[in-house]
């Protein structure tokens, strides 16, 4: 299929993103011709990946509810989240609590620029470029700290940026300079995939993202349970995505096996 719209002038459309290759996946348009190629060579390793993907999805909305409708949380930052045609956070937090805060950070510039540019400057939301490599650069944002109080509970959101975060680049360390600014009663919600299901089709995924803007490293549980070490894990705990309190039966023909969505997910509440 030939791209329809020319690309933003600086931009490199030839280099996989992972961004845009995460729209493809969920059915999106902003994505080039080497996005869709390389996001249909991880689908043929990988064919539930767009399912796999919508579970991821449908547990982000999951959370966001409860946090807002049972523990009360009011300011979300949501960092590592991609093209904002796809965000849920702002809606579903918004319908709930009308006067919820939310603050989107990626560290990728045009996906900065098309978030600013369809975000009304009426609302609580803002969205700031910051690498979740560097998180004292987004907590100290000025247009983030001018939205979010750091003194009063927050939600921070990791949905599915973590597996594009290196052992070398030391993710515990980054999840706990969060840590240390989050104020009793925040919650910090990840989702990740995962390499325990499928070894082989693990090592096809990890081949496909390593031409991509970003390497992309699947993690087994033990190593992902790190990430919550001074948050008290809420119920279900750390399972797969479509585990974590489902709000209707699982449709039948998806995901007969939960396990298949290959991601893990959980929500921590810092006390």
């Amino acid at each position: 299929m030939a791209d329809q719209r020319p690309a933003p002038t600086g931009i490199d459309v030839t280099t996989p993103n992972v961004a845009r290759m995460y729209d493809y996946y969920l059915g999106g348009k902003d994505n080039y011709a080497a996005d869709r190629a390389a996001a249909e060579r991880v689908i043929g390793a990988f064919p539930d990946v767009r399912t796999a993907v919508r579970e991821n999805r449908a547990f982000l909305g999951r959370a966001v509810r409860f946090l807002v409708a049972e523990a009360g949380i009011r300011q979300f930052i949501d960092i590592g989240t991609g093209l904002p045609t796809q965000s849920i956070v702002r809606e579903i937090a918004r319908e709930l609590a009308p006067d919820a805060r939310v603050v989107y950070a990626d560290y990728d510039p045009v996906v900065v620029a098309h978030g600013q540019m369809i975000l009304s400057s009426a609302e609580p939301v803002t969205f700031i470029e910051g690498d979740i490599r560097h998180p004292g650069e987004i907590l100290g944002n000025s247009d983030l700290r001018s939205l979010v109080d750091l003194n009063e509970p927050v939600a921070i959101l990791l949905v599915a940026i973590l597996n594009f975060v290196a052992d070398q680049e030391r993710p515990v360390g980054i999840i706990g300079r969060l840590r240390e600014a989050m104020a009793p009663g925040s919650y910090l919600v990840i989702s990740h995939g995962a390499s325990e299901e499928r070894p082989a089709t693990v090592q096809k995924v990890e081949e496909v993202y390593e031409k991509a803007t970003a390497r992309a490293v699947l993690r087994t549980r033990d190593e992902i349970m790190p990430f919550f070490e001074g948050f008290d894990l809420v119920e279900p705990g750390l399972v797969y995505a479509p585990q974590w309190r489902p709000d209707v039966p699982h449709r039948a023909g998806e995901l007969a096996d939960p396990g298949t969505a290959m991601t893990l997910a959980g929500v921590g509440h810092l006390r």
